[in-house]
């Protein structure tokens, strides 16, 4: 299973999953996979480490206080960061595995600034989103970074694509608001003040308004300590598996295909869903006759997440 989220993760931050990230982040936790982003072969380091940040499905069991924060929306893009270095773009990149990415500093120079006043060293991350209305509009921004070539940066160069900076480092205020009002006067649209009513989110980000406590609470080898995502984890609908069929994909793999009793979610009949492999369903422990829980985001093909016992 290992193996698999590690594959899952590498295709979502190349913008084409294999599975929705409610299913990645139900596998993810129950087997405390913390891996995050993937490794680029052609890669270049990122001045200061990208980090991810810690989950949150509770409010109630949020792991700062929430009065003590800055609430923004989590833009569901593709995150990147920006070097700037006597004032001048020097360098962007994808985020790769956090430590390293991929050079993007040709298509990143149509999206945001190429000097600004600050004449520091001062890397900027944020991130480049797609409005809704394009189908897999998050995939569409990923795959859009990952174009190649010049008639990929001809391709990029139409796209309506959008950066949008969540942070700097080092900090460019002692409070956090005071920062985004720093990059929004060296022309950054930034994220507290975006208009994402056509833009996709997956959920909202708690950081601390102190910039100086948030330093001081320092970092996990993942995440800061002083900000947090909340999500919603998706909510899936209960049915009998009732067979197990296999059947060929256009590669040629033989992939395992539950059967179910049909049930309607988001509005679709759903009869069928993918169980990845013979891995896959016995780590879920299921059974002919046992109930499941499956669930179907948008576009994205029925899966099977669990058994209910």
């Amino acid at each position: 299973m290992q193996d698999f989220l590690h594959i899952a993760s590498k295709m979502y931050y190349e913008g084409k999953p294999i599975i929705s990230d409610s299913e990645f982040d139900l596998l993810a936790h129950k087997h405390n996979y913390n891996k995050v982003g993937y490794t680029v072969t052609d890669a270049i380091p990122h001045t200061y480490q990208m980090y991810s940040l810690q989950k949150c499905f509770d409010i109630s069991k949020a792991p700062l206080n929430i009065d003590d924060c800055i609430c923004s929306p989590k833009l569901d893009g593709a995150a990147v960061s920006l070097l700037y270095a006597d004032g001048c773009l020097e360098l962007a990149l994808t985020r790769g595995d956090g430590k390293q990415g991929r050079d993007i500093t040709d298509k990143m120079s149509t999206l945001v600034p190429t000097e600004i006043m600050d004449k520091r060293l001062i890397q900027i991350t944020g991130e480049v989103v797609a409005p809704s209305s394009i189908p897999n509009s998050r995939n569409f921004a990923a795959g859009s970074l990952g174009l190649k070539g010049e008639e990929g940066f001809e391709e990029f160069k139409t796209r309506p694509l959008v950066f949008v900076a969540y942070d700097a480092t080092p900090e460019l205020s002692e409070q956090y608001s005071g920062a985004l009002r720093r990059l929004e006067f060296h022309g950054f649209t930034v994220v507290d003040s975006f208009d994402t009513s056509g833009y996709p989110t997956d959920g909202l980000v708690y950081r601390l308004c102190d910039n100086l406590k948030y330093l001081r609470l320092g970092h996990t080898s993942n995440h800061p300590r002083g900000a947090f995502a909340l999500k919603e984890q998706a909510e899936g609908v209960i049915t009998t598996l009732e067979d197990v069929v296999w059947q060929i994909g256009k590669s040629g793999v033989v992939s395992p295909v539950a059967i179910l009793s049909p049930v309607t979610i988001g509005g679709a009949v759903v009869a069928r869903a993918t169980l990845h492999n013979i891995e896959y369903i016995r780590d879920l422990n299921l059974e002919i006759g046992c109930q499941v829980e499956v669930v179907r985001s948008g576009e994205i093909i029925p899966r099977v997440l669990r058994r209910i016992e």
